[in-house]
């Protein structure tokens, strides 16, 4: 019985120190459509993120599930999309720092007002804030025309794209 153990001992040391002898290896990360330095690979993913027209397009979805949130009063739910509107905001001058100037007021005005509406759970003067930020909206995309943009009206959704609803 001692012969086993000791066989068995001898064999788990040799399968410990073979183990041990075996050279680390660096585990390489590497996806197969980004080549090229490390710097160029940046780039590429900096391209893949984009500017401030991705974050527009999760503001613009927010936006209207923001609206039906608030119809529904579903202020948990209006909460939660006006908070990733202000995430997706902020997101997005990450990538374009030179749009601060015309977010901040967004960041400092906008938002607070239409939470402190939603708080309020009153769906008059939750309208009333969503109307005020759909005037800023427009707005904020009208100076855009000094940037070469194009100018358009952001208007109150009208159909309901999301099947979420309050129970």
């Amino acid at each position: 019985m001692k012969k086993i153990s000791n066989i068995k001992f001898l064999i788990l040391l040799i399968l410990m120190l073979v183990a041990c002898d075996q050279p680390q290896q660096k585990e390489v990360i590497e996806g197969n459509w980004i080549q090229g330095t490390e710097k160029e690979k940046i780039k590429t993913i900096e391209k893949q993120f984009r500017g401030m027209d991705k974050a527009m397009i999760e503001i613009g979805y927010r936006y209207q599930e923001l609206y039906w949130g608030g119809q529904d009063e579903n202020w948990e739910y209006a909460t939660y999309q006006l908070k990733k509107i202000r995430k997706a905001l902020i997101l997005g001058l990450q990538r374009r720092p030179n749009r601060a100037e015309s977010a901040t007021h967004f960041l400092e005005y906008v938002i607070p007002e239409v939470e402190k509406a939603i708080k309020t759970k009153s769906p008059k003067i939750f309208n009333d804030k969503f109307e005020m930020m759909r005037v800023n909206c427009t707005n904020c995309h009208a100076a855009g025309t000094i940037e070469s943009y194009p100018t358009f009206t952001i208007q109150i959704p009208v159909d309901r794209q999301s099947p979420i609803r309050k129970e």
